[in-house]
């Protein structure tokens, strides 16, 4: 059986290869399927092409400022479905407000986290999401 991967909704092309830089470094070898955008993500975890070879992603990885539908409308229709309910999702945003901040936990988030802009940091933060959402935490099932 092939492990779960994380799926990782980023628009900036840049944010992508440093959160695939960021996990390789770490060693942390979980398959990563991306989503440059919020209707790119719904489809990739519920669009029909995807029903007979779909994985739901033991990790999300959600930014909230996306082109199509925003972060913040995904985490709602992911919470929304019964496949995707229970999944862990982590908010990495640029975002400080406070406003994004709540409406992320209103909405379901298991946590937000704001990107690091320095590159050491960036691969502290992709280390230690790795070691606690793909290691210590005990999901509520199993993907």
């Amino acid at each position: 059986m092939m492990e779960s991967p994380i799926l990782l909704v980023e628009d900036n092309p840049d944010d992508i290869a440093l959160m695939l830089h960021a996990l390789k470094s770490n060693r942390i070898n979980t398959p990563v399927m991306i989503a440059e955008d919020g209707e790119q993500a719904l489809q990739q975890l519920y669009g029909e092409q995807h029903n007979k070879h779909r994985q739901i992603p033991a990790l999300i990885l959600l930014d909230l400022n996306l082109p199509k539908l925003n972060g913040l409308e995904v985490l709602r229709q992911l919470r929304a479905n019964d496949s995707t309910r229970l999944v862990p999702v982590v908010v990495l945003t640029s975002s400080l407000e406070q406003s994004d901040r709540l409406q992320a936990y209103q909405s379901g988030a298991n946590s937000y986290i704001r990107k690091p802009v320095d590159f050491d940091e960036f691969v502290t933060v992709a280390q230690q999401l790795g070691h606690y959402w793909l290691g210590l935490n005990q999901p509520a099932i199993d993907t």
